[in-house]
C-alpha cells in the first residue's frame, strides 16, 4: 500500500513536522489496520516506531501518557490508542476513523475466513490445518499467563489473589464478573492495608526515549477540541448512549429480548466492560456465555475462533466476530438460505456493541486525561485485577489442553499427536520466542501432515 508519508521530506529533528493532512491520516491509519499483528504489544510498538520515532506525529512523553490512561481501561488498549492520538491530531472524526479503522480490516477478514470454517470446515485439507492449530492455541494461552504473571505477580499477596482466583473458577465454577468484583474488592482493601504491595507503574517497556521535535510535543498545548468541558462531557455521553440504546431497542422491538441478536448485543455489551487485562482475560466469560449458557457454539469451535483471532491483524478480541458469525450462522437467524447474512450480520453486531464502549472511554474521558501531563498509575484494584487475570487464563489453558488432549473426554483416548504439536509449539514459544503467526502456521502444517498419516 502506498505511504505519502514514506515520500515526503524528511524533517530535521530540531523542527516539528508540518501538520498531518486528514487524508495522510487515513492512509496511516488504514495501513495500520492491515499490519497490526502480533497483539497488544505488537501493536503498540508499531504504532510508537511510526508516530513517535518516524513520522514524529507525537513525542515519546504524551504518546506514554496516553497509553497509560489506555491501559487503565476495559478494552484492547492497542486500539483505544490509536483513537486517542487520532482524536488529538484531528478531533472526534480523526479519534473515529483511526479507532474504526484498526477494527474494519480484521472484521471483514474473520467474516470471510469464518464462512470458509463453518462451511468447509469438513474438508480433509481444512480439518488438517485445524487439528494442528488447536495444539498450538493451547500452547499461546499457557504463554499469555506466563506473560502477563511474570509482569504482575510481584509479591505474594498478588500470587494469592491469582491462586484464589484460578480455585474460583475452576473449582467454584464462578462467573468472572464475580471474580473481577472480588479482586477489586481485595485490591481496595489491600493497597489501603499495604499500599506497596498493590502499586504498579504505567509505561511501556519497548518504547525507547525521544527527545526530538514532535507535531504534539512534550510542551505544545492542549488542542482547544481536547480541553475539558462540562458540555462537550455531557454531549459524548448522550451521543453514546443513543448508539448503545436506539440498536439495543431497534433488536427488542423487532425480534424480542430473548431473540439471539438481542441477547448478543446484551452480552458482548457487558463483555466489552470487564476486559481488563487484555483479551485472555475476557475468554473464559467469552466461553462461560458463549458456549456454556447460550450454546451459540461449542468448544472446539471456540478454540478454532481464537487460532483465527491470533492469525489476523487488529485487536485479538476481534474473535468475538467470529463467535457471533458462527452463532448466527449456525442458527439460521433469517432462514437457510440466508445463513452467510446472518453471520455476517451477527458478527458486525457484536462488533459495534463490544467496541463502541472504548471509543466513549476515549472520547470522554481523553479531555479529562489532557488536563495533565502526569504519569497516570494503575490503582490499587486494578492491580488485584490483573493478578485475577493470570489465575482465570491459566484455567482457561487447562480448559484447552483437556479438550484438545481428550477430544472424547478423560474415558476417551489420549491424542498423542495432538500433545506432540503441543510441546513443539510451547518449545518454539517458550524457549525459541517466535512469532505467534509463524508457530500457529507450522503447527498447521504439521497437523495437516499427521491427519494424513494417522488418518
Amino acid at each position: 500500500m502506498s505511504d505519502r508519508a514514506s515520500a515526503a521530506v524528511p524533517v530535521p529533528d530540531c523542527e516539528p513536522p508540518a501538520s498531518v493532512s486528514p487524508g495522510e491520516a487515513f492512509l496511516f491509519w488504514l495501513k495500520l489496520g492491515f499490519i497490526s499483528f502480533g497483539g497488544p504489544a505488537g501493536q503498540i510498538s508499531i504504532m510508537h516506531a511510526e508516530l513517535v520515532e518516524r513520522r514524529r506525529w507525537i513525542s515519546e512523553k504524551r504518546f506514554l501518557h496516553a497509553l497509560n490512561y489506555c491501559m487503565l481501561l476495559p478494552g484492547p488498549e492497542a486500539q483505544q490508542l490509536a483513537t486517542y492520538i487520532g482524536w488529538l491530531l484531528h478531533r472526534t472524526w480523526g479519534g473515529l476513523m483511526a479507532g474504526a479503522l484498526f477494527v474494519l480490516p480484521s472484521l471483514f477478514i474473520l467474516i470471510a475466513l469464518s464462512w470458509i470454517y463453518i462451511a468447509f470446515g469438513n474438508v480433509p485439507l481444512v480439518a488438517g490445518l485445524f487439528y494442528g492449530i488447536k495444539p498450538a492455541v493451547t500452547a499461546i494461552v499457557l504463554q499469555a499467563a506466563h506473560r502477563i504473571g511474570s509482569r504482575a505477580l510481584k509479591n505474594s499477596a498478588l500470587w494469592g489473589i491469582a491462586g484464589a482466583s484460578f480455585v474460583a473458577i475452576f473449582a467454584l465454577h464462578l462467573p468472572f464478573p464475580a471474580i473481577v468484583a472480588g479482586a477489586a474488592l481485595a485490591g481496595f482493601i489491600g493497597g489501603r492495608i499495604a499500599p506497596a504491595r498493590f502499586s504498579a507503574g504505567g509505561g511501556h517497556a519497548g518504547a525507547a526515549s525521544t527527545a526530538t521535535a514532535a507535531l504534539i510535543g512534550d510542551d505544545t498545548p492542549t488542542p482547544v477540541h481536547a480541553r475539558f468541558s462540562w458540555r462537550r462531557l455531557a454531549m459524548v455521553l448522550t451521543c453514546g448512549a443513543l448508539l448503545w440504546v436506539v440498536p439495543m431497542g431497534l433488536l427488542t422491538a423487532s425480534f424480542g429480548w430473548n431473540d439471539t441478536l438481542t441477547q448478543m448485543g446484551w452480552f458482548f455489551t457487558k463483555a466489552a466492560l470487564l476486559t481488563f487485562g487484555g483479551a485472555y482475560a475476557v475468554l473464559p466469560y467469552v466461553y462461560q456465555g458463549a458456549v456454556g449458557h447460550y450454546g451459540w457454539l461449542s468448544p472446539t469451535q471456540m478454540i478454532d475462533g481464537l487460532a483465527l483471532g491470533e492469525t489476523t491483524p487488529g485487536p485479538l478480541i476481534m474473535v468475538v466476530a467470529f463467535v457471533g458469525f458462527v452463532g448466527g450462522y449456525v442458527a439460521e437467524l433469517f432462514g437457510p438460505e440466508t445463513r452467510f447474512l446472518a453471520g455476517a450480520v451477527a458478527a458486525a453486531l457484536v462488533t459495534w456493541f463490544t467496541f463502541l464502549p472504548s471509543f466513549l472511554f476515549i472520547l470522554a474521558g481523553g479531555p479529562l486525561v489532557e488536563s495533565t501531563h502526569d504519569d497516570l498509575k494503575f490503582t490499587a484494584p486494578l492491580t488485584a485485577i490483573t493478578a485475577a487475570v493470570v489465575g482465570v487464563i491459566l484455567n482457561l489453558a487447562l480448559f484447552f489442553g483437556y479438550h484438545v488432549l481428550w477430544p472424547a473426554g478423560f474415558e476417551g483416548a489420549f491424542d498423542w499427536p495432538s500433545a506432540l504439536i503441543a510441546l513443539v509449539a510451547a518449545l518454539a514459544l517458550f524457549r525459541f520466542r517466535m512469532n505467534v503467526i509463524h508457530v500457529i502456521a507450522g503447527c498447521a502444517l504439521l497437523g495437516l501432515a499427521a491427519r494424513s498419516i494417522i488418518g
